[in-house]
């Protein structure tokens, strides 16, 4: 009995053999982020390198920020493991036993605004605003920037709603299908009303790209652990469940709602898209600026000469007497230029000959070529970490105090493992501070870099990272050339590395009183000779079939659905079928958002088509493939994804002129949904076949081998 008793206590280890077991299992977690994000990183990495032959900027702040992206989603995901979800599962098993309906829906609502704010990817929603322009876009430009806060809270507002609807659902035993029904036509309806409205117009990309932000690692397995639970107890008299699936695919459409409806609300009050003099000749401000000098502010880094001087009035004794203020003030240099570096860019290029005489020492040490700095030498650490562990505190800390209320005053439930849960929750707050870091400095940067490259395999483009100063530059080098059609243009030779080339010349380039000129490179098209090349073209839409397919390859969270849904269809639709379906239909849409951005299609073109079909393949489908089918789409956007796929839709907008370059998620979450559907009738169509074929009275026996 001694031995037997020994034999179930606790096994005991040494220091270094637990240290060993932690060691092991933090890398093996570790190495599973790591082949996640590896494969693409890479694949992007060399095309850049190989296929286009533009050497990375920044890879070495690009190296730490994709170590902090996987470090930190590794941290990040243990602690959503053993601190968040423990509470998110228990809330969803014991809420229906002790809570009514009125309650279940009023927590599933805060719920969905929690998880919301928590997803790390809602982020990249906020750093976006910096590429569009206000005068092209007001309404999108006032959503990314000043109205941020507005964006996510609207995004919140419709996963919240989206989570009541789930549940009442569930409650009631409902179909999914009148809820997209319902849901589809509304969006498709509101839609078709922005798509011809001047403001409105620019948004439909975003909204419908909010849609699958949303459903990133937080919100679903949260979702899913509420939804589960309720749907259980909902379905107690042994009647089909569901298992919870069906919520995703709310949560994915009503935000795109919410922010529509945002954009309604918003766009009687502001200007309409104009050129940028005019933008800035008028004084009204809207809801853009704060103040008149804000406007005067965002004139000088992001517009033209002229609409500065259309700022001020066309006075340009003010416009210089404004800079030369903002220099004179190492918080104000900062505020509005960024660094002193840029601030002689403008000087060099735009100031009169008495502001270049007071900033000639700023100007005689600010010749670097933009391209060649590295980040890291600007970078704050001491700012950049306070502002990453705020974010994530803000993100886990309210969704985290919320949980453990309805714990304690709801359920009444004491928190088992106490000490684990905290212990989540710090490497939650941990991991997302890290994580968030990690995009902004690693995977935001090389999709944008990636994004911004691509162009140069159709069309002619400038290399920024390439940009040279030519010394001591004489103007009487400069030669003429004339075209077929009467009209001239400038040239010089300019040789480097012993080839000589012939260079286009611009006299905004050249700063006469110091003889230096500005010199940026031109390449392309690499693929054809043609400006916008179709060969070129179409490599960068097999570029973007390959990276949505690889992508979505190793995404952890379909093998899980590949296993649920072989269960589901008792062998009937395979993993590997479902794993295929979806990556091919991300590849797809992926391939269309580029081509959308490329010949500035308006998205709903291609979203109207694609979701009516969707409609007529929802109704023919059985209702275990529709709630598998359209909840496919929420594994496709994770938090590597996301980022990337958004920065390198804004990186070719960017480049090919057009005014936003949002889209690209939305159709990688549309496609897979009409591929799963798709792949789903055909197995039910087979399904059916078999069993028709083996009814009895299909069977050719007669009535003697039936007795025998």
């Amino acid at each position: 009995m001694k031995r037997a008793d020994k034999a179930k206590g606790p096994y005991r280890v040494s220091g270094k053999e637990s240290l060993s077991l932690v060691l092991r299992y933090i890398r093996r977690k570790i190495s599973e982020q790591f082949m996640a994000v590896a494969g693409i990183i890479v694949y992007l990495l060399l095309f850049q390198s190989l296929v286009l032959g533009i050497p990375i900027l920044d890879a070495l702040t690009i190296g730490i920020g994709m170590a902090m992206v996987v470090l930190g989603l590794a941290v990040f995901l243990e602690g959503l493991l053993i601190g968040i979800m423990p509470m998110g599962e228990e809330i969803g098993i014991r809420l229906p036993q002790k809570a009514g309906t009125l309650v279940i829906l009023m927590i599933a609502f805060i719920l969905g605004i929690g998880a919301t704010f928590a997803e790390p990817a809602i982020g990249v929603l906020k750093a976006a605003g910096s590429s569009v322009l206000a005068w092209e876009a007001p309404l999108l430009y006032l959503m990314l920037n000043r109205f941020a806060g507005h964006l996510v809270a609207a995004v919140g507002l419709g996963v919240g709603l989206a989570l009541v609807l789930g549940m009442f659902r569930f409650l009631k035993g409902n179909s999914l299908k009148p809820y997209i029904y319902t849901l589809v036509g509304l969006l498709l309806l509101l839609s078709a009303y922005c798509s011809v409205h001047p403001n409105l117009r620019h948004i439909l990309g975003l909204a419908w790209d909010c849609g699958g932000v949303t459903t990133g690692p937080v919100t679903v397995p949260l979702v899913l652990a509420l939804g589960i639970g309720i749907s259980h107890v909902a379905n107690r008299g042994g009647e089909k469940t569901e298992g919870g699936f069906g919520v995703v695919t709310l949560a994915s459409l009503v935000p795109v709602i919410a922010v529509l409806s945002l954009g309604i609300i918003l766009a009687p009050k502001l200007p309409v898209p104009t050129n940028q003099i005019s933008f800035f000749a008028d004084n009204e401000l809207g809801y853009l600026f704060d103040n008149a000098s804000q406007k005067k502010d965002y004139a000088l880094v992001k517009a033209g000469y002229s609409a500065q001087l259309a700022a001020f009035g066309g006075d340009r004794d003010s416009l210089m007497h404004y800079v030369a203020e903002i220099g004179r003030s190492e918080l104000r240099t900062k505020q509005v230029f960024g660094s002193r570096g840029a601030l002689g860019s403008w000087l060099s290029q735009n100031g009169t000959e008495e502001l270049k005489r007071e900033y000639q020492d700023l100007l005689q040490n600010g010749e670097a070529p933009t391209g060649k700095n590295n980040v890291m030498q600007h970078l704050e650490l001491s700012t950049f970490a306070g502002r990453s562990i705020t974010n994530a505190l803000r993100a886990i800390v309210p969704l985290s105090i919320f949980l453990l209320g309805v714990m304690y005053f709801i359920l009444r439930e004491r928190l088992g493992k106490a000490d684990e849960v905290f212990l989540g929750l710090l490497f939650a707050i941990l991991g997302m501070a890290m994580f968030s870091g990690g995009i902004e400095l690693g995977l935001s940067k090389i999709g944008d870099q990636v994004g911004s490259n691509l162009p140069v395999s159709f069309a002619r483009m400038e290399n920024p990272a390439e940009q040279r100063i030519i010394r001591d530059f004489d103007p009487d080098i400069v030669n003429t050339a004339v075209k077929s059609d009467g009209s001239s243009s400038e040239f010089f030779y300019y040789e480097e590395d012993g080839e000589v080339q012939a260079v286009s010349y611009s006299s905004q380039n050249y700063d006469e009183s110091r003889g230096l000129y500005r010199y940026t490179p031109v390449r392309g098209p690499l693929f054809g000779r043609r400006p916008y090349s179709m060969i070129g073209i179409l490599v960068v839409l097999l570029f973007a079939f390959i990276m949505g397919y690889s992508a979505t390859m190793a995404e952890p969270a379909l093998n899980a659905l590949g296993l649920t849904v072989e269960d589901v269809t008792v062998g009937a639709f395979k993993k590997s079928t479902l794993i295929q379906s979806v990556a091919v239909g991300v590849g797809s849409g992926i391939m269309l958002g580029v081509a959308k951005i490329i010949w500035n299609i308006p998205l709903f073109w291609l979203l109207g088509p694609l979701y009516l079909v969707l409609l007529i393949a929802t109704r023919l489908s059985s209702e275990e493939f529709v709630n598998i089918g359209w909840d496919s789409a929420g594994v496709t956007t994770g938090p590597i994804t996301v980022p990337l796929v958004l920065a390198m839709g804004l990186g070719i907008g960017s480049q090919v002129g057009v005014v936003e370059g949002f889209g690209i998620l939305s159709m990688a979450s549309v496609c897979p949904i009409l591929s799963v559907l798709g792949m789903g009738l055909v197995v039910n169509w087979r399904r059916k076949a078999f069993l028709r074929d083996y009814e009895p009275e299909n069977l050719e026996i007669s009535n003697e081998e039936i007795s025998l």
